[in-house]
């Protein structure tokens, strides 16, 4: 069993900026990682909304910097260690994990949330043959070809933009007349000659063979008429699913599994904080990521020198 002052789940934008809070107080810290520091920033081909970068930069550059600054505070960072469970005991947090045993006085869980599927016949089928999740990780293979990506809202409108650079084609389907993605995105998707928005649009099969994908069914739901699309690539962007299965029973969920706080991002569990993307809030970015681990950082600091 490993003692700690505190253990912080998640290495993304949250987790890293309460690493670093939490180093510069000099407690006694770890961040346990489920794969590699960064989080779903690491897909993210350019950030251009995060202040002191005019132009922009990369998730991963932005990313590394981050770890940096960790790293020169001596905050260690856990890598390939996911958390399976967490249990209070009196006044001590128990984490069992694919590394061991953790305790601690405080827990900040900054785990992040997954990109949401479709759940539709097909999608699992053809995941790695031309669905996927993440165009920065897997555009390339779709290179002069035509591919949908599904969803209206800032990532659909990100996605799409950064595959006009590699597809022929790109088809938008959203199920609504419109986008709900920052105004700034809707303006460069609209305009953009390469990008065809299917409007009312909901998938209902992934149409394939032993070579990939090779067509979309799709149906409005207004009219209930069915359509199919050809396309060789499907993106999907339909929202995240919090990654918060190990704390169920520990601190209180929304009906979407997101964990409920407070302004200090205190969760129902003392000594429990929650940041980032697996907490149930409004706006999703990297930003208020970094105001999350902060404040969450914070509290966790006074809880820890409160006792």
């Amino acid at each position: 069993m490993e003692e700690w002052d505190v253990v912080i789940v998640g290495a993304g934008p949250a987790g890293l900026t309460a690493g670093i809070y939490c180093g510069r107080a000099k407690v006694k810290t770890v961040i346990l990682e489920a794969m590699s520091p960064g989080g779903q920033v690491l897909t993210a081909g350019a950030i251009e909304n995060y202040p002191g970068f005019p132009g922009g930069i990369s998730g991963p550059e932005l990313m590394g910097r981050f770890l940096q600054q960790v790293k020169e505070l001596e905050v260690p960072v856990k890598e390939f260690c996911q958390v399976q469970r967490a249990t209070l005991s009196k006044d001590r947090l128990l984490l069992e994990t694919s590394s061991g045993a953790f305790g601690c006085k405080a827990l900040i869980i900054a785990a992040g949330a997954q990109p949401a599927k479709l759940r539709v016949p097909g999608e699992d089928r053809y995941i790695g043959q031309g669905v996927s999740f993440c165009a920065t990780c897997d555009g390339f293979f779709f290179r002069g070809k035509e591919v949908a990506v599904i969803g209206g809202g800032d990532r659909a409108a990100e996605e799409a933009l950064y595959l006009s650079n590699i597809a022929e084609r790109v088809y938008l389907v959203h199920r609504r007349d419109r986008l709900r993605a920052q105004r700034l995105l809707q303006e460069q998707v609209l305009r953009n000659p390469k990008i065809t928005p299917l409007w009312r649009k909901v998938v209902e099969e992934v149409l394939g063979d032993q070579g990939g994908v090779k067509a979309l069914k799709l149906k409005d739901p207004s009219s209930g008429e069915s359509s199919t699309l050809e396309v060789e690539g499907v993106f999907v962007a339909v929202g995240q699913v919090p990654a918060t299965e190990p704390f169920r029973g520990l601190v209180e969920l929304d009906e979407r599994g997101f964990i409920k706080t407070d302004d200090r991002c205190a969760t129902s569990c003392k000594g429990v904080f929650a940041a980032g993307d697996v907490r149930a809030k409004d706006l999703r970015q990297v930003s208020t990521a970094v105001g999350d681990g902060a404040i969450a950082a914070s509290s966790a600091i006074a809880y820890v020198e409160s006792l």
